[in-house]
């Protein structure tokens, strides 16, 4: 029993408990947050936690895209967008709340990410993986493979939702309102030289009392 306990097996076992209730409790938090800041704080964290469980899958490929793609790109165009759109901060002294919060979502993070380069260090026997890929087996090969092939119906599905949900945002930000003063083109481009772009309007002078001045 004792041996079981010092082994990576149940290493890796605990690690897969300690990022799967992280992942649960994030997403919770991220649905049940009022603050719309807080809750993509936690998405981070969630993305961040399944990326760690896919690495101790050696799913390399898809945990560093996640990190990059989502963590590192999506969530900080979010954090941006919140915060210059539904958010009032109250200035005040010292160490805001959003800052506490930050600071301990990262703590966790960097945590899970010593976990795992730990588990990776005292991992010393192969045999005690549990998942261990064969030599020379590569991550983007099997998406691509699985994607193109198997999933290829969803895939272009997925692509078409897309292009329609691109289509829409245009749509919706071309919409024309009154209060808008919009330049249009075509009549820009057919515009003549000779009476179109400037008008003389002749008017008689006229007296009245002027600031300064006698009438």
């Amino acid at each position: 029993m004792l041996e079981y306990l010092m082994s990576a097996e149940f290493f890796q076992i605990m690690l897969f408990y300690v990022y799967s209730g992280i992942l649960i409790g994030s997403a919770l938090a991220v649905v049940t947050m009022r603050n719309s800041i807080y809750s993509a704080l936690f998405l981070i964290l969630a993305f961040f936690s399944a990326a760690a469980l896919w690495m101790l899958l050696e799913a390399e490929f898809l945990a560093l895209t996640l990190v990059l793609v989502y963590v590192g790109a999506v969530m900080v165009l979010f954090l941006f967008v919140i915060m210059m759109l539904d958010v009032k901060i109250k200035p005040k002294s010292g160490m805001s709340t959003y800052t506490k919060v930050g600071l301990f979502v990262a703590l966790l993070m960097a945590l899970e990410m010593i976990m795992l380069l730990g588990n990776k260090l005292v991992n010393v026997l192969p045999q005690d993986d549990l998942v261990k890929h064969i030599k020379g087996h590569s991550n983007v090969k099997e998406v691509a493979e699985n994607l193109y092939t198997q999933y290829i119906l969803p895939f272009e599905l997925a692509s078409v939702i897309l292009l329609v949900a691109i289509v829409a945002a245009i749509l919706l930000t071309l919409r024309r309102r009154p209060d808008y003063k919009h330049v249009d083109p075509e009549s820009q481009v057919h515009v003549k030289a000779n009476n179109n772009r400037m008008r003389v309007v002749k008017m008689d002078a006229e007296k009245g009392n002027y600031i300064g001045g006698d009438e």
